[in-house]
């Protein structure tokens, strides 16, 4: 058995914001992908998967049996793989920001879900806020609590916009441009970031008045504006807010950006030649860059190694 791919993603803009209903955009990144497969004979790696989807499946049947209503699997089946030697084999770094669990409850639902609803049909608002309720109590077994957009699209494989928490739909974003010099990168901060303490971090600061009002007069203004500018394909005024956006994340979501990386994230504002944001939800992992130039960007970023998911 070999199951379809199921792609990363990577969450361009909303990090943080979405939980406060600012606007976000989400696209699929097809460099990493996973699939479900089965082998009598388990590596190290495959053993630990294994392991973990034991424990998926018990989580699924307690979701099952206090939830009726929302999802059902085929639990026997399941069982019988996983004693079979079914594993998740993915290349998506976990703890990066772009997905890893995702894209392993995509697959779990696509080929257990009994009543499933399928990526051919219609996808109307009700559906896609169906899907996205269970894919967000599923994975709510890997890090606490899940907005299920991460699953959503990696089953989908299509860019998602964000209005609110009950507004979402598919986007469709601007065609990348061929030879363009700006970019979307993605910078590697060689340490490996955790959501569930970030998330805390976010929370325990949204107990302070100031916070709280930088996060709805700074962050999510210029979050939305990020998104209306990128599906616009007006560029000039993105970088504008990008760069709005790079200066509010290093003065008020300290924490969540590896300390190495404060001057490096200063220096891009400064100079213009790059400006960098969390990609997901921080403290390692990747760190997303926006430059106008990416030559200049590699050059101010020798020490690193950039990944380009998006040319402008």
């Amino acid at each position: 058995m070999k199951g379809p791919l199921f792609y990363s993603k990577i969450l361009l803009f909303g990090e943080y914001g979405i939980i406060k209903d600012s606007k976000g955009l989400s696209i699929p990144y097809n460099f990493y992908n996973g699939a479900l497969k089965l082998d009598e004979n388990l590596g190290e790696e495959a053993k630990k998967s294994n392991e973990n989807l034991r424990k998926f499946a018990a989580y699924l049947e307690a979701l099952q049996e206090n939830n009726p209503e929302l999802v059902h699997f085929d639990l026997d089946s399941i069982r019988e793989d996983i004693s079979n030697g079914m594993y998740f084999d993915s290349s998506i770094p976990q703890g990066y920001g772009v997905g890893s669990s995702g894209a392993l409850v995509a697959a779990i639902y696509d080929k257990y879900a009994t009543d499933k609803i399928t990526v051919l049909e219609n996808l109307t608002r009700d559906k896609l806020l169906k899907l996205k309720k269970i894919f967000g109590e599923m994975e709510s077994f890997f890090h606490g609590k899940s907005s299920g957009l991460d699953p959503l699209n990696s089953y989908l494989s299509i860019p998602i916009l964000i209005n609110s928490k009950e507004n979402i739909e598919p986007a469709g974003i601007p065609s990348q441009t061929e030879n363009g010099t700006g970019a979307v990168f993605l910078l590697d901060s060689g340490i490996t970031g955790e959501t569930g303490p970030m998330v805390s971090i976010f929370m325990e600061n949204m107990k302070q008045e100031p916070f709280r009002k930088m996060l709805k007069d700074q962050f999510v203004k210029q979050t939305d504006a990020c998104v209306d500018d990128f599906l616009k394909g007006d560029v000039k005024s993105l970088f504008s807010n990008v760069k709005k956006l790079s200066h509010t994340v290093l003065d008020n979501f300290k924490p969540m950006i590896p300390a190495k990386f404060h001057k490096l994230w200063k220096n891009g504002i400064e100079t213009n030649d790059y400006y960098l944001k969390l990609c997901g939800s921080g403290g390692g992992g990747y760190i997303l860059g926006f430059t106008e130039d990416i030559d200049k960007a590699r050059k101010a970023l020798k020490d690193y190694n950039l990944e380009v998911v998006y040319n402008f």
